[in-house]
């Protein structure tokens, strides 16, 4: 299966790309699997993911949904503002 990975703001600063084709393994089929996944393949993103958000094709995603070959999976950190 293979994602379109946008990382943005610290992630993609951690990354050090703000996209990035993958082909995922057997057995990642939910955001929960690819969330283990990145931090195996980027090892800087260790103890980092747990308040990023995850969004597939463009709109926000639970660690339990299903992702299939094509989707489009957005990283996004939390933001302070004011």
């Amino acid at each position: 299966m293979t994602l379109t990975i946008l990382y943005f703001a610290a992630v993609r600063d951690l990354v050090g790309v703000a996209e990035e084709t993958l082909a995922v393994p057997l057995g990642v089929s939910t955001i929960d699997d690819l969330s283990r996944h990145l931090r195996a393949i980027h090892p800087s993103l260790e103890g980092r993911l747990e308040y990023v958000r995850f969004a597939r094709n463009e709109a926000f995603a639970s660690g339990s949904d299903v992702i299939v070959s094509g989707d489009v999976i957005a990283l996004i950190p939390p933001v302070a503002g004011g």
